[in-house]
């Protein structure tokens, strides 16, 4: 082993590091206040859907409405969706993803934990970030959105349109967290 090995050891272990990161980004969408209908979500700021930070951030908001007005869920996803509304297939996974567990889409916005049953704080942020491989696809991002009950972030995919505008391809955001404590037995 050579007077300077471990040094050069160090250095290319820095330069790898610092390829990973590469393309590493960290968007916070902030909601002052969330809406109360379709109308309200198409009003916000976000829904111009020029940013796939924002797209993504708002298909949480777009999945929290299902608990209480499927209808208005729906019309919200098929709105970011654009031109590929939900298919029979989509409408029966959210139906049977609600079935009991209504505080997943919670889980996403910050100070959202199974500690205070996924009551997010104000105002309403959500954390969207990229990793080195999110913009593998050409005309595709995958982003990721960490939740508050689970360990890994889950990922939304969102395609390019010719418009320029960001809209939702497929989102895995609805798998199993960890259960709010009020209806959890063991907690």
């Amino acid at each position: 082993m050579g007077l300077f090995d471990n040094l050069k050891n160090k250095v290319d272990q820095a330069a790898k590091k610092a390829m990973n990161n590469v393309g590493n980004k960290t968007e916070e969408i902030v909601f002052p206040a969330l809406p109360d209908d379709v109308a309200g979500f198409k009003a916000l700021p976000q829904a111009a859907l020029t940013s796939p930070f924002e797209t993504a951030a708002l298909t949480v908001v777009a999945l929290c409405f299902y608990p209480e007005n499927k209808d208005a869920s729906i019309e919200m996803l098929n709105y970011l969706r654009g031109p590929r509304p939900l298919s029979g297939m989509d409408l029966q996974f959210l139906k049977d993803r609600f079935m009991d567990k209504d505080y997943v889409p919670r889980s996403y916005f910050k100070g959202a934990t199974p500690q205070n049953d996924y009551v997010p704080t104000e105002p309403y942020t959500i954390s969207v970030s990229t990793n080195p491989y999110s913009y593998e696809n050409e005309g595709y991002v995958k982003l990721f959105i960490r939740s508050g009950g689970a360990d890994n972030p889950r990922e939304v995919v969102l395609r390019e349109a010719k418009d320029g505008k960001w809209y939702l391809w497929d989102q895995f955001l609805l798998p199993d967290i960890r259960k709010p404590e009020s209806s959890n037995p063991w907690a």
